[in-house]
């Protein structure tokens, strides 16, 4: 029954968005949905998933800790291949209707993205230094990301360990961000510094 009423309000969707959309053009978007549902199974085993959740493409998931995905998150993995990893103590939490675009996101200790947020290909996310400066053989410090709802991330930004993107905070493409960035604020460059507040706009 709620598979019926998905597909009824995604019929009443794509008739609204696409007024001139014939049967046809409807299953195959049917299908689309399908695969990309058949496709989270078989990428997201052994994560816990919410509803309606999709990957587009092959993915790389090394999940050796913990995975969450919301409601309706999608991973696209077509022309830029995404890579999700957990360590074993390491935890990926995404919240519902988010989306991860040939994202790279590496969690040794924890890395939460809110709901809604889009994160553009070429991004990487990191919440640890790997190994010990001194010694290659030692773990490194690690301190969560915490990753607000409706932020977006544009192209080839890199979010580094111990940050906290605010509520609706924009990273411009590029962007280093090495420390916290406020909310409904906007960062660029190298190393990220905010350049615009969007809170009364």
């Amino acid at each position: 029954m709620r598979i019926m009423v998905s597909i009824k309000s995604k019929l009443q969707s794509f008739k609204k968005n696409n007024p001139k959309g014939g049967v046809f053009q409807f299953i195959n978007f049917v299908l689309n949905g399908i695969f990309r549902s058949v496709n989270a199974r078989i990428y997201l085993r052994g994560c816990k998933k919410g509803k309606f959740v999709s990957v587009n493409g092959r993915p790389v998931i090394d999940n050796q800790g913990v995975m969450e995905f919301g409601d309706e998150v999608r991973i696209w993995s077509n022309i830029i291949q995404a890579k999700l990893y957990t360590g074993p103590s390491g935890r990926l939490i995404v919240g519902k209707n988010s989306r991860l675009n040939g994202t790279h996101i590496d969690a040794r200790q924890l890395i939460q993205i809110g709901e809604n947020v889009r994160i553009a290909p070429y991004t990487i996310i990191l919440d640890s230094d790997f190994h010990d400066l001194h010694n290659h053989f030692e773990d490194g410090i690690s301190k969560p990301v915490i990753i607000g709802n409706n932020v977006w991330i544009a192209t080839r930004a890199t979010i580094l360990k111990g940050v906290t993107i605010g509520e609706g905070a924009v990273v411009a493409a590029g962007a280093v961000v090495t420390k916290n960035v406020p909310a409904f604020t906007v960062v660029a460059g190298v190393p990220a510094k905010p350049i615009k507040n969007l809170k009364f706009q």
